[in-house]
């Protein structure tokens, strides 16, 4: 049993140190890759523009980056006080001051359902949140032009709820809606949690159970 104790401390060290997911240089490889991209949309093709499709995989990237941080506090990897610190160090490049120029509509559309990943992940940690998701989307749809920050707080407790493993949020996004509210795009967001979540089960998942 020592022998097993001392394996698993030797091993956990280098893997806090390992498992830094999101730095600067990666956000400015994203942002280089964007600039790069063109968002001219072709008449003659269906498809979407390549520097739309390369925002979404930008943002796609992010949300996993995030949980992973989630994960591993989970698994009992880092402290709650460890993954909000990991969270606040990422939350500073993605929430920094986008660009100016081309790419600053971009990067302002990608921030704005991020808002509710940092805050849904905080509320997740810290073991606070409503699971009642019918009432909090009801409130949050009827408060998003009155009270932008409560909606987002009520959004917030959707997207811990999601992370906690409950099931969301596409029936209450309608298909057709031509101008989606933020809170609409909120509600996005903690279904791509969702999805994240889903593709994350298996992550560090043998490291977690050693634990």
């Amino acid at each position: 049993m020592a022998k097993k104790a001392s394996k698993q401390t030797v091993d956990s060290a280098p893997l806090k140190l390992f498992y830094i997911f999101y730095n600067q240089e990666r956000w400015d490889n994203w942002l280089k890759t964007l600039k790069e991209s063109s968002f001219e949309v072709d008449p003659k093709s269906d498809e979407m523009p390549e520097g739309f499709k390369v925002l979404d995989n930008f943002s796609v990237d992010i949300t996993l980056e995030i949980l992973k941080i989630i994960k591993l506090y989970q698994n009992k990897r880092f402290t709650r006080e460890e993954a909000l610190e990991k969270l606040g160090q990422v939350e500073i490049i993605v929430m920094s001051s986008a660009p100016s120029g081309d790419l600053e509509d971009a990067i302002q559309i990608l921030q704005l359902p991020k808002l509710v990943l940092f805050a849904s992940c905080r509320k997740y940690i810290e073991g606070k949140f409503d699971k009642d998701i019918k009432t909090l989307v009801k409130k949050g749809k009827d408060l998003i032009d009155k009270d932008m920050e409560q909606s987002l707080d009520l959004a917030a407790n959707i997207g811990a709820s999601v992370i906690d493993g409950a099931s969301c949020c596409g029936k209450y996004v309608k298909d057709d809606l031509e101008q989606p509210t933020l809170f609409d795009e909120w509600l996005i967001e903690c279904e791509r949690v969702s999805d994240a979540m889903a593709s994350l089960k298996n992550f560090d998942e043998t490291l977690g159970d050693e634990e």
